[in-house]
């Protein structure tokens, strides 16, 4: 898969971001992500430093280590040290990133904001309409 080197994150990213609390529980996230049909949230803290991020995998974790989803909560299952992407990287940066890092999901900053989500699904989405 050849991805075009001039196209940037802000291009491909979804700004429609889903944002959860750490004491959502894992059965209101997944509700949440599949309504949405998305695959990952936003964790915001007010009352720690940075984002952190969920996903359905992480819950799918959870849930095949036989948790009940009611009672667990995205502070208990979220990862906090993310790889963060800006709006400027080329769809090949983040790409590589994801490479590296075993990851589907990056979260896109704009100086200390969330600005968007960028997941292996939109870079192919992007890729996948180059081609026709």
């Amino acid at each position: 898969m050849q991805i075009d080197e001039n196209t940037t994150v802000a291009t491909s990213m979804n700004r429609e971001v889903l944002t959860v609390g750490p004491g959502h529980t894992l059965r209101q996230i997944a509700q949440a992500m599949t309504d949405r049909k998305v695959g990952a949230a936003v964790v915001i803290d007010t009352d720690s430093a940075g984002a952190g991020i969920i996903t359905e995998r992480d819950i799918l974790v959870s849930i095949a280590a036989g948790q009940d989803p009611d009672i667990e909560t995205a502070q208990e299952h979220q990862t906090t040290d993310i790889v963060y992407a800006t709006s400027d990287w080329t769809l090949g940066q983040a790409a590589d990133a994801m490479m590296r890092g075993g990851f589907r999901h990056l979260v896109v900053l704009e100086g200390n904001e969330v600005s968007g989500m960028l997941s292996v699904r939109d870079i192919v989405r992007d890729w996948a309409a180059r081609q026709r």
